[in-house]
Parts: C-alpha cells; structure tokens; sequence
C-alpha cells in the first residue's frame, strides 16, 4: 500500500511541473502572437508608405519599430528553445525515474505472482484457513489471503498506469524537439527578416543625412504646428472650465434668489442681511456625482483603454524623443503619434461627451471627449462624425485620418489631460491604452 502511496504522489508531482511549463510555454506563446500581429501591422504599414520626405521620415520609424519588435521575437524564440531543451532533458530524468519505479513493481509482482502459483490450489486455500486455532485467526488468514489478492490486482494496475505515463512522456518528448526545430526555423527566418530591415533602415538614413538643412526647417514648423495645437487645445479645455464655473454660479444665485423670496419679510434681520457667496474656484472633481464616477470608471481602466485607431504602430512616444537621423535633435510629444493605414477611423477610448470640434491649420480637426475630470484628444482628422454635446461610447468611431498628398499612410496624434481645479495637465497616453 505504501509503494502505491509514492506511486501516486510521484504522478501528481509529475502533472504539477508539468502544468507548471505549460503556463510558462503558453505565457511565451501569447507573447511571441502579440509580437507576430505588431510586425504584421507594421510590415503592412511600411508597404504602403511612400517615398516622398514626410512618409520617408515616418518609413525610418516604422523600420526602427519593426527592428524592436523582430528582436523582442528572436529573444521570445530564444526563451521558448531554453524552454524546450529544458524539458526534454527533465521529461528524460522523470522517465528514468519511471523506468527504474517499474523495474521494482515487476518485481515485486513477479513474486505476488510465483506466490499465487505455489497455492494455486484452492483447497490448499482453504486448509490455510481451516487450520487456524480458533475462530479469529480463521478471519485474519481470510483476510490476509484477500489482501493478497487486492494487492496483486492493485500492482498490476500501477504497473499498466506506469508503462502508459513512460509511452506519454516519450511521445511528449518527441513533442517537444520537433517544437524547438521549428521554433529554430523561425528565428533563423526572423534574423534573416532583421538584416533586410537594417538594410533597408541604412539606405532610407542615409537620404535623410544627405538632407538635413530641409529636415531642420520641417522640424521647426512642425514644432510651430505642435505648439498651436497644444495652446488651441488648453484654450478649448479652459473656455469649458469658465462655461461650467459660469453656469454652477447661475444657478447658486438663482437658488440664493428663490430662498430670499420665500423668507419672512417682516423680519428685519433677515431682510437686511447681506448674501455672502464666495467668489472661488470649484475644483471640477466635485462638479456632480456623475462626473466623479465617470472620473474614478476612466481611473480604474488605465492600462486597459483601447487604442484611438484599430490598427497602427506608435512611431512616437510621449515626451522627449531623440530625431530618428538628427544628432543631438530632440521633439516634444505632449501625446502620442500612431502610424495607420490611410483613412482609418479613429475612435473614442472611453465614453464620454464631445466638449469641442476644432480645426487647426497643420494639424486638421480636433476632437476633445470630456470624462469627468479627464479629456482625451483626437487630432489630425480629415472628417469628424460628431458634435459639440454629443455623447459617445467606447471605441465608436469619430472621425477619419487627415491624408498628407501622395501618402498612403496617416498618422493619428492622441492626447490624454487630467483637469484639477483650473490646471490642466498632460498625461502620458502609453500607460493608459494597450493594444
């Protein structure tokens, strides 16, 4: 009974390392199809985007990005092979163990068996019992003969269960190499696909090099663009902070005035009593119940927000970036900027109320979604589909990608603020959306 105990408890501790690299292998596996689709997005991307100056700056990013994300893959590869070679090589050891746990139950029940054989003869059996002194020893040599029995059938089983879990772990290890060749493959072909796109990566900085003069002057003016954006956008957020304080002052004078009217006039003291409403600012977080579960439902789904576009690559990040080709050149990026297909629709993130629809020189339509006390904003639009007031539900479409001339790829820029009081702040989109 005891060595079937161990049996038992060595299956178990087999399933359980075994369940373990499976989630660890399944972990790599999601990784390596997030990967395969951003390469897939970008590849596409990097098809379609011309040659001119503005899509030659936006190819180089695309190819940095599609680089990183080549690289990342390879070292997925690389951890899924590791992970391979060492589960070959525990598959073997717990096979070993296996082969040497079955040599002793053989053993063991070649002696169950030889004992069975010497009193075969079910008279014998019966003598066995009948010879005993008295009538308790008569039911202890019954029982011991019937434990036998059980013993030999329960060896017999755990010797079957043991030559199945050693045909199993060789089938799995067989599993297990033909998956490390094929991922081998697949990083061979991946390193190959790097070497292509550092070519091609050489020959497009190579152009900008020899152009910096001209990269320089749209440098400028994009950053003259960025900063028209950035104080058309504040100027938007703040007109709608004084519409809001404006319209909660209406309505505290109006509710002070229907109070005074329906006081007791004949009182003296309260007749001459002078009305004192602090002239304050309201932190916009109180402005109503529903704005302050909207504020803490966009809080509890950072991380999780979906992307403004369905599909794209960020070709830049928030803050300050390095210029792909421009030594010591460094942008500002209050938001994030999105590579995507031509005239895709961009999305709200988040429900929530479209407090202004503008239109920028350099910088096309802009769309800004008020939830509670943060605003997410949509620029580069070609064509808008909504309105001032109007309210919006996660990822309905909004508008369209502006199309440069001659560019078969648009870039979508996503901004997201926080409003505290009259102080609006920019947030850093990447730690709120995935995709």
């Amino acid at each position: 009974m005891k060595s079937a105990n161990k049996i038992t408890i060595v299956f178990f501790f087999f399933c359980a390392t075994s369940l373990f690299a499976q989630t660890t292998s399944e972990k790599l596996k999601t990784e390596q199809s997030r990967l395969e689709k951003k390469i897939s997005n970008t590849k596409s991307l990097l098809d379609k985007s011309k040659s001119n100056t503005e899509a030659s700056l936006n190819e180089l990013r695309l190819i940095d990005n599609q680089i990183k994300f080549r690289e990342e893959l390879v070292s997925n590869f690389d951890n899924q092979v590791r992970g391979a070679e060492i589960k070959v090589v525990e598959k073997g050891s717990e096979i070993k163990d296996l082969q040497n746990k079955l040599a002793k139950l053989k053993a063991q029940y070649k002696d169950l068996l030889l004992y069975a054989y010497k009193h075969r003869n079910k008279f014998g059996k019966m003598m066995f019992v009948f010879s005993s002194t008295n009538y308790n020893e008569a039911i202890k040599r019954g029982n011991y003969l019937e434990r036998i029995a059980d013993i030999q059938n329960k060896q017999f089983l755990i010797i079957r269960q043991h030559q199945g879990l050693i045909k199993k772990e060789i089938s799995s290890i067989e599993k297990e190499k033909q998956y490390k060749l094929a991922v081998l493959n697949e990083k061979k072909s991946e390193k190959a696909a790097i070497e292509k796109d550092k070519q091609k990566q050489e020959v497009v900085y190579k152009k900008f090099k020899q152009e910096e003069g001209a990269l320089v002057s749209q440098l400028k003016a994009d950053e003259k663009k960025k900063a028209v954006l950035k104080q058309k956008i504040n100027a938007a957020i703040q007109s709608e902070i004084a519409a809001a304080e404006a319209k909660r002052k209406k309505a505290e004078a109006a509710e002070a005035k229907k109070k005074s009217a329906g006081g007791t006039a004949s009182t003296t003291s309260t007749a001459t009593k002078p009305e004192t409403a602090p002239d304050k600012v309201i932190n916009v977080t109180v402005e109503t119940k529903e704005t302050a579960a909207l504020s803490k439902s966009f809080e509890g789904n950072k991380g999780k927000l979906p992307w403004p576009v369905d599909k794209g690559s960020l070709t830049e990040g928030f803050g300050k970036n390095a210029h792909p080709t421009l030594d010591n050149v460094f942008t500002n990026n209050n938001g994030i900027d999105i590579s995507s297909p031509k005239n895709s629709q961009v999305r709200a993130v988040f429900e929530g109320e479209v407090t202004s629809v503008l239109s920028i020189p350099g910088a096309g339509k802009v769309v800004i979604i008020k939830h509670g006390n943060y605003r997410t904003v949509y620029s580069n639009l070609q064509d808008t589909y909504v309105k001032t007031g109007s309210k919006v539900s996660t990822k309905q479409a909004i508008g369209s990608l502006l199309v440069s001339d001659g560019a078969s790829v648009s870039v979508a820029h996503f901004e997201i603020h926080q409003v505290v009081g009259t102080l609006v702040q920019c947030l850093n989109p990447s730690l709120w959306v995935t995709h």
